[in-house]
């Protein structure tokens, strides 16, 4: 009789390497923060500045490294490296990050080449304090959401048979927290620019009424 199969860890080195990463990507924005925005910036700037950078980072560094390793005829699954065993990972979740899925390969090159250089725009534009910005947010964060929709829905609609929700850190944190962030947080964004929008052109007819009168 075969020995039973040992149960893979919840917690690898892999994971753990992983995460502060992500930390570190974190500590990264919010010191470029204290940097380049004055000293008596609204808490509301400063955060979005943060989400910003910190969206942009992860775009470019974790996803761009996943899109090199799905194209072309590569797949995370295959090939080796940090980058590689941080997605295999991920995949340990959601398996469809491990075969070069094209539904994902797909919304992930919109991600890396459009999403990525918006968020960059952006944060340029509210270190200049362009109101220009609120439009743009709104943009990014729809299509962001947009995206996270499409990663799920289908996947739901058929049962979720590549997503793996045995291991705790693999639902909590990689399925559940990792990307919640991605729909709470743009939401938030689209409430508070839609504000400074609705604001502003209400000020303007009322500014254009008064002089009519």
């Amino acid at each position: 009789m075969s020995a039973p199969s040992a149960t893979p860890p919840i917690f690898t080195a892999t994971s753990a390497y992983s995460l502060a990463f992500v930390a570190v990507v974190g500590l990264v924005a919010y010191t470029t923060s204290k940097a380049l925005l004055p000293q008596n910036a609204k808490w509301q700037d400063r955060a979005t500045y943060i989400w910003l950078a910190f969206d942009a980072m992860i775009h470019f560094s974790f996803e761009g490294s996943f899109l090199y390793l799905s194209v072309f005829g590569r797949q995370v699954n295959t090939s080796v490296g940090p980058f590689a065993e941080l997605w295999k990972e991920y995949a340990r979740a959601d398996a469809r990050w491990g075969f070069s899925d094209p539904t994902v390969v797909s919304l992930e090159i919109l991600t890396v080449l459009g999403a990525g250089p918006l968020c960059c725009y952006i944060v340029k534009l509210l270190v200049q304090d362009d109101p220009a910005r609120h439009y743009w947010i709104i943009v990014l964060c729809t299509a962001e959401i947009y995206g996270g929709w499409m990663t799920f829905c289908p996947e739901w609609l058929t049962g979720s048979p590549n997503l793996d929700t045995s291991n705790a850190l693999s639902l909590w944190v990689y399925l559940v927290f990792m990307n919640i962030l991605w729909v709470i947080i743009p939401l938030w964004l689209m409430v508070d620019s839609y504000g400074h929008i609705a604001s502003s052109l209400r000020s303007a007819q009322a500014s254009a009424r008064a002089k009519k009168n």
